[in-house]
């Protein structure tokens, strides 16, 4: 059989073509027609599934947002009570309220629009945004100091405060992609709740109430450090919505009035906003690259002979970073300390940036290991004798309370069995106090809609302290 196409009369691919260059072997025309096929479906694919012309309403979008860039009216009085409910969430430490109060906040419009009149060059809506920005940021702090200074509630443990003051590269990342969804959802023709998502990600009220915190307080790292994280928030949601709007060709604003100013003041903002951007952007890779090797370098590294690295912690808030290493165990040894040192070298950090707390640790020289594991076990069963005596303690209160439980409702049912007239009986234990003398007591107040004979409210007083085993009873009759 020839190797060519000669000896094939005719093959017909999917496409019904054939075989018509007799020079190649008509399996590779073959696996070409293949090829192109699987391609068209790929791209029929892509276009059916992951085209956005259909489903957007840019005209629409644009009206929307400028309507939600003005600041005035009620949206300053929602703002203001938003940062009041933010910063109460944040003094107790509740993310509930956190939540709901980043849900109320109208903080995403001017953000929004800011980043929209960079990319459609439209100078009003710029000095709008900009201008109700300002206005927005000044209410917030101010509603947010005002609380934390006059607030008698005490903030002993602020984990939520403190998440606020060190951006990691996650807050850059939700806040770019936060931005992304933010402007789709404004261009979709069906709206849905994406809005609600992206304000609770990109979290724009927290930091703000933080400043105020730190403000309030004089805290001046709390306040830098979450204003550093509201602006890296402002500027990647901006840039998100400035790169939405050019990709999905928002219609540019045809203003030939001052023309060339306007591209001169937009080009600079863009300019200003991707500066700060990149240079946040790479901070908080340095930072983030910088914890990771910390991490690293302690679990790789978590015991030197008998001193053992217990707990760490990294500040990248000043220059150089730093990671302090809490000791326990033997006292560390200036060669040990110097193994550390190398050791931390081959994770890019410097014997400088190292710091050691060995409070915890003990000068073992006078003690042999059997001594040592003496002390150990002697340790382990104090407090082993101290749970089993807190186990027992409980117990015994609970089967206290148990024998003493009162079982209301068959009690009820007992009474009214004898006395149709009685209503609802209540039963309660306590102690009477009297010249300095306590004793338990049972009170049972009794509702009866006849009143009881006073033989009845003797027999009914019986019965109770034979049922309830106890003469110390105090019953009260209401009608």
């Amino acid at each position: 059989m020839s190797k060519n196409c000669r000896t094939f009369v005719a093959i017909k691919l999917s496409e019904h073509s054939f075989c018509q260059n007799e020079s190649y072997p008509c399996f590779i025309q073959i696996m070409e027609n293949r090829k192109n096929n699987l391609m068209k479906e790929v791209k029929a694919f892509l276009s059916e599934y992951l085209q956005l012309s259909d489903y957007l309403d840019v005209e629409a979008a644009v009206h929307n947002i400028r309507q939600n860039v003005p600041f005035r009216g009620p949206t300053v009085y929602i703002l203001f009570v938003a940062v009041i409910i933010a910063s109460v969430g944040l003094n107790v430490n509740s993310i509930p309220v956190i939540i709901g109060a980043m849900l109320i906040s109208p903080l995403m419009g001017p953000i929004i629009g800011l980043g929209l009149s960079l990319g459609i060059n439209d100078r009003r809506l710029l000095v709008s945004s900009l201008r109700n920005l300002a206005i927005m940021f000044f209410v917030s702090l101010l509603a947010a100091t005002l609380y934390f200074w006059i607030t008698p509630l005490e903030t002993d443990n602020p984990t939520e405060l403190m998440a606020r003051t060190n951006p990691s590269i996650y807050d850059v990342l939700i806040a770019f992609f936060g931005g992304l969804a933010g402007v789709l959802e404004i261009s979709r023709r069906d709206k849905g709740t994406v809005m609600s998502g992206v304000a609770i990600a990109t979290a724009l009220m927290p930091p703000l109430c933080t400043v105020g915190y730190g403000i309030a307080n004089r805290n001046i790292v709390y306040a830098g450090g979450a204003l550093y994280l509201f602006f890296i928030n402002l500027a990647f949601i901006a840039l998100a919505a400035y790169l939405t709007s050019r990709v999905l060709r928002f219609p540019m604003v045809d203003d030939q009035k001052g023309l060339t100013k306007q591209r001169v003041v937009t080009s600079c903002l863009l300019l200003a906003l991707l500066i700060v951007s990149t240079f946040s952007g790479y901070n908080i890779v340095r930072q983030n690259a910088f914890v990771k090797s910390a991490r690293h370098f302690v679990r790789d590294n978590q015991s030197t002979g008998k001193t053992y690295i217990f707990d760490y912690s990294t500040d990248t808030r000043t220059k150089p970073y730093t990671v302090t290493l809490r000791l326990a165990g033997e006292a560390l040894s200036e060669e040990s300390r110097q193994q550390l040192c190398r050791a931390a070298e081959a994770y890019g950090i410097m014997s400088k940036q190292l710091i050691f707390k060995d409070d915890a640790t003990i000068h073992f020289e006078h003690l042999d290991d059997k001594q040592i594991m003496r002390d150990w076990m002697a340790s382990q069963e104090k407090q082993l004798r101290r749970r089993d005596d807190t186990i027992r303690v409980l117990t015994e209160r609970l089967e206290a309370y148990e024998r003493n439980a009162i079982d209301a409702s068959q009690l009820l049912a007992e009474i009214t069995a004898q006395y149709p007239q009685i209503d609802k009986a209540i039963f309660a234990k306590g102690s009477e106090v009297k010249n300095n003398v306590e004793k338990e007591m049972t009170v049972v107040l009794i509702t009866a809609h006849e009143p009881l004979t006073a033989d009845e409210s003797n027999r009914l007083q019986q019965f109770l302290a034979v049922r309830l085993k106890t003469d110390a009873i105090q019953l009260r009759i209401e009608n």
